[in-house]
């Protein structure tokens, strides 16, 4: 294999186009990747991108402090430690799972069901834009207890917010139009924790607003920074893993087929889909004190970026990675969804994402409803497929043809 380019850079468009041609490369030849511009290394290899997760002691997320809370409007899960990260990390979960969970998943189908609906008899939807991105709000909103009436406006609101988040450079003009959004949202969140404090109910936010930490009630500022971190956390990924799941299952027919004969293939199918393209790509860290890595010496202070995709894909963690199967023996899928995973999509350690269990039954309860409507489902222009995003990636669009179904039954759907 050549060895990577010495002009070659991250940041550019030939990497944008498509990274995962890049990741071999960089593992065997530059593992460690400094970019200048932004004095910032790009850790690739599994073993070394594991190691920046859980060295909690060396590599913090001190840089949340600059890339999450201006637009959080607060402190977010991942810079908390101690007493204070274990309390609002097990409120923010049992928002997810727990007795919580079955009339979310009712949420969920009833959302996917409404924005399906319209498509069936045409025989052709986008699953991105016309489905995905609409569902993956409008089911946050159903977790935190908001309003889905407002979901365009949040919609809006939350881009904003995901950008600054997940871009590495902005320019001042899109630096304020993101900071804008956050004040805006933060404007339309603070009158719905009043009434939750006076009024709570069964949803997050008033289980954020009734909460107590050490005997003291959390500031409208906390709750409201842990919302628009669950909203970004939950929604993000959402539209791109659902996407990139039935992508990948038409381009193996073999493997939809079995989905489809065996639904307990799904969980297996969605595992297999986040070490395959994780929709996370980019997961930072700051070293706060020298270290070496892969023999390459970084600073205290620096960014430490770990490549998700790339640590995926390692032969060293996974047997023919760049081969997506649904059967493969070293990824285990009832651990896939919890602390124990081998996939790095949901990051490891202290900082492990929160929603990891309720994605699963997010995309499956989606999946299952969706797989049996859409039969001979193929790609309407495979051609003109294309992915975007640096630090989260999936696909632009992707416009799909089916059989149409004249009068779906949407309540007792199986894949």
């Amino acid at each position: 294999m050549p060895k990577i380019d010495p002009g070659f850079s991250i940041l550019g468009e030939d990497y944008a186009a498509d990274p995962y041609r890049h990741f071999a490369q960089l593992r065997d030849h530059n593992p460690v990747h400094y970019e200048a511009s932004i004095d910032s290394y790009f850790v690739s290899r599994y073993a070394d991108v594991h190691r920046v997760l859980t060295e909690h002691d060396t590599f913090s997320t001190e840089m949340f402090t600059e890339r999450a809370e201006p637009v959080m409007r607060g402190r977010v899960l991942a810079q908390m430690t101690g007493a204070e990260h274990t309390a609002k990390r097990r409120i923010v979960v049992r928002g997810f799972t727990g007795a919580a969970l079955p009339a979310q998943i009712r949420a969920i189908r009833d959302n996917a069901a409404e924005l399906i609906a319209p498509f069936l008899p045409l025989g052709r939807v986008d699953l991105v834009n016309d489905f995905g991105k609409p569902f993956a709000v409008r089911a946050t909103l159903d977790i935190l207890g908001l309003d889905k009436r407002d979901w365009e406006q949040i919609a809006e609101w939350h881009r904003g917010v995901a950008e600054f988040v997940t871009s590495v450079a902005l320019t001042p003009e899109r630096r304020r139009h993101c900071l804008d959004c956050a004040e805006q949202l933060e404007a339309y969140l603070v009158p719905v924790i009043e009434q939750r404090r006076r009024e709570p109910g069964p949803d997050l936010v008033s289980a954020l607003c009734t909460a107590e930490l050490e005997g003291v009630a959390m500031t409208n500022r906390d709750v409201t920074a842990l919302l628009i971190n669950v909203l970004v956390a939950a929604a993000e990924p959402a539209d791109k893993t659902l996407a990139l799941l039935v992508k990948h299952l038409i381009n193996h027919p073999t493997q939809l087929a079995e989905v489809r004969r065996d639904p307990e293939l799904l969980s297996a199918a969605i595992a297999e889909t986040l070490r395959y393209t994780p929709p996370v790509q980019l997961i930072p860290r700051q070293a706060d004190r020298a270290v070496t890595l892969a023999g390459h010496p970084i600073p205290a202070g620096t960014t430490v970026f770990c490549m998700i995709g790339a640590a995926n894909r390692d032969p060293e963690a996974f047997a023919d990675p760049d081969v997506f199967d649904i059967h493969r023996p070293d990824l285990g899928t009832a651990r896939s969804f919890t602390a124990a995973a081998q996939h790095l999509a949901f990051g490891t350690g202290l900082h492990q994402c929160v929603g990891a269990a309720f994605a699963r039954a997010e995309i499956e309860t989606v999946a299952a409803l969706l797989l049996p409507l859409l039969d001979r489902v193929r790609l309407s222009d495979a051609a003109g497929y294309l992915e975007t995003g640096l630090y989260t990636r999936g696909p632009a669009a992707l416009p799909l043809d089916f059989t149409p179904v004249a009068s779906p039954r949407l309540g007792d759907t199986r894949p």
